[in-house]
């Protein structure tokens, strides 16, 4: 049965518990007490989303740069998104703060055995924009991860303090090329320089961690032999539930698990399909994660979504690629495989073609955008309260360099970010710089992050200038 406590209104922590199951619930308007005010902008939940994609864009080499396939040819806040591979984030440009032109210097060979090794440390770099240690061994050192800077601020008050996810395989050991470890390409999560965070890949895994709270292993694996939804172990306290709130808070619950349901049946979908015998394009992928990328990716958009909508989190690190993938992305992108797309030898038709790739990549973000703006939280939408990070700590990946690296913010984390801004750094400008200032506006009290000489003002409007 859900639990109430003994004040006129739910607790934030009301759940409803079955047999295996522990579903949180959103936050509704029976939570506040008689009187109360939504939170005030210094008082909300903030949360974040970090996605890295690997391989830098096509709008990083010279001719991109000159064609604005990644960032607009306009500063300010009057800019034009049809070039670039963000054109699929126009309708949500009132949330948008693109930073272009910034490098991330960590990421490059310091001495001559790490020449060549860039695929190798750049996962590691984007969220820590620090300098990883060449070793093969257990020795391994970075730097504590943006997301777990941000965990530390705001993740204690949460079931899970913070999320890792990720799309491709994580389970080599061991070295990788270049003497380094393959842990350096396996995550983007550091809990501090020494400890990497693994990550998890398949959704049914992230599903019952959700869901599954309180209960052990085997209440989890017999609620899916009996092929159940988790509802039905839940039905009663919802329907004792609903019986003490209002008409509004009613339709907001039923939404909630409708949304909870319909993760549930596509991940089950996936499953029956994977076990059917049929051959699989992810023949050693575990069965709950799906052949096709897009809708991998789509699953675990919306669990981040659920989480946060049930404050059983409020930070996640989702890595949507793996540095040297080959893999083919299917209709909508390139026909050519990833990692061979990205050395395009610098020939225009070439880097055209990776542009598609880049232009796929991002236009399943408006995918996750629209379903945090569609939220509620508070007076505003999740989106409202939200940072979502999207880059790449590679540049020209032909080159293998790290100059003019991908890198947009999205929401208006609290009211703290105003969204409608690019902002083209000065040549040489870390990317720690703007880091750094996500993470102020994210209510973190550092004055330093990485290789930063200094905190950018995201807000700031300059005067508006055209790209030559």
């Amino acid at each position: 049965m859900a639990t109430f406590i003994s004040k006129q209104h739910l607790s934030r922590r009301t759940a409803l518990k079955g047999l295996g199951a522990t579903v949180a619930l959103p936050l509704l308007d029976a939570m506040l007490p008689a009187s109360t005010a939504w939170a005030k902008a210094d008082d909300r939940k903030l949360r974040l989303i970090a996605l890295e994609m690997v391989h830098g864009a096509a709008g990083s080499t010279t001719y991109g740069a000159k064609m604005n396939m990644w960032a607009p040819a306009a500063t300010g806040r009057a800019f034009d998104l049809a070039p670039t591979a963000m054109a699929s984030l126009e309708p949500y440009r009132e949330y948008l703060t693109i930073v272009s032109n910034t490098d991330c210097r960590n990421a490059e060979a310091f001495s001559a055995p790490e020449i060549g090794a860039d695929h190798f440390r750049s996962a590691a770099v984007f969220l820590t924009q620090a300098k990883p240690k060449q070793t093969q061994g257990s020795d391994v050192f970075a730097g504590t991860s943006f997301d777990q800077i941000v965990a530390r601020q705001h993740g204690q008050s949460t079931p899970i303090p913070s999320m890792q996810l990720c799309i491709e395989n994580v389970d080599q050991a061991g070295g990788c090329s270049y003497n380094y470890s393959c842990v350096y390409t396996d995550t983007i999560s550091w809990a501090d320089p020494e400890t990497p965070l693994p990550m998890i890949r398949d959704p049914r895994s992230v599903f019952d961690q959700l869901f599954g709270v309180g209960t052990t292993p085997e209440a989890r694996k017999a609620r899916r032999r009996d092929d159940k939804s988790i509802l039905d172990f839940v039905a009663e306290s919802v329907s004792d539930l609903k019986g003490r709130l209002g008409k509004a808070d009613q339709q907001r619950l039923s939404d909630y698990l409708e949304d909870v349901r319909e993760i549930e049946r596509r991940i089950q979908k996936v499953e029956t399909q994977n076990t059917s015998g049929e051959a699989r394009e992810l023949p050693g992928a575990p069965i709950g994660v799906p052949d096709s990328w897009e809708e991998h990716v789509k699953l675990m958009f919306d669990l981040q979504v659920v989480a946060f909508a049930s404050d059983i989190t409020r930070n996640f690190a989702f890595k949507l690629s793996r540095d040297v993938s080959n893999r083919v992305f299917g209709p909508n992108s390139s026909p050519n495989a990833f990692h061979t797309a990205s050395h395009h030898q610098e020939r225009e038709d070439r880097i055209r073609d990776f542009q598609r790739i880049n232009v796929y990549h991002v236009s399943l973000v408006p995918y996750l955008l629209d379903k945090l703006k569609k939220t509620p939280d508070g007076e505003g939408s999740l989106l409202d309260n939200s940072l979502v990070v999207y880059g790449s700590a590679m540049g020209n990946s032909n080159m293998h360099n790290h100059k003019r690296c991908p890198l947009f913010f999205a929401g208006h984390a609290g009211g703290r970010l105003k969204g409608n801004l690019h902002l083209r750094a000065a040549d040489g400008t870390p990317m720690a710089n703007a880091m750094l200032a996500a993470l102020q506006t994210m209510g973190v009290d550092l004055t330093t992050f990485g290789d930063s000489t200094g905190a950018m003002d995201l807000n700031r409007a300059p005067e508006a200038t055209v790209a030559l």
